[in-house]
């Protein structure tokens, strides 16, 4: 089985491309900036692991995704080989992208120039109505937009 799980903070924006021919497909590629479990001599350190997203996940990646922001994927490894200009055969390792998501909110990441944002809708309570208990309250008369009962 080939799967990889990672969470870490974008190193720079995503670099966008799209496939030549009738049926162009955006390819976005970005370097993942991932912390190690334990640290050596009191030093943080990280590995950083280069990443490609296929289509719809590239065209998000390149909407929504900024240096910085820690985002969480799933998907694959896949290694490969090119010749360079100088004759040098160059080996890569890729994580090919299967799912990507946001690991914390806008606001936690400090990200204030992101593009993505989502006003908060007038019929639902706003994190400052919470309750002292740490949840929200439900306002009254709301049972029937709940998706559960």
């Amino acid at each position: 089985m080939n799967k990889v799980i990672l969470m870490g903070r974008l190193t720079r924006d995503p670099e966008v491309r799209y496939s030549a021919g009738e049926n162009a497909t955006a390819v976005a590629r970005y370097t993942l900036a991932v912390d190690r479990r334990f640290k050596r001599d009191g030093e943080s350190t990280a590995d950083f692991i280069q990443c490609v997203a296929f289509g719809r996940s590239a065209e998000f990646a390149e909407k929504y995704f900024r240096q910085g922001i820690k985002i969480a994927i799933t998907g694959r490894i896949q290694t490969g080989s090119y010749t360079n200009k100088d004759g040098m055969k160059v080996y890569t390792t890729d994580v090919v992208v299967e799912e990507q998501e946001f690991a914390e909110s806008k606001n936690a990441s400090g990200a204030s120039e992101g593009g993505y944002s989502a006003a908060p809708s007038p019929s639902r309570p706003t994190p400052s109505a919470a309750a002292g208990d740490g949840f929200m309250n439900i306002p009254d008369g709301i049972d029937e937009e709940l998706p559960f009962n």
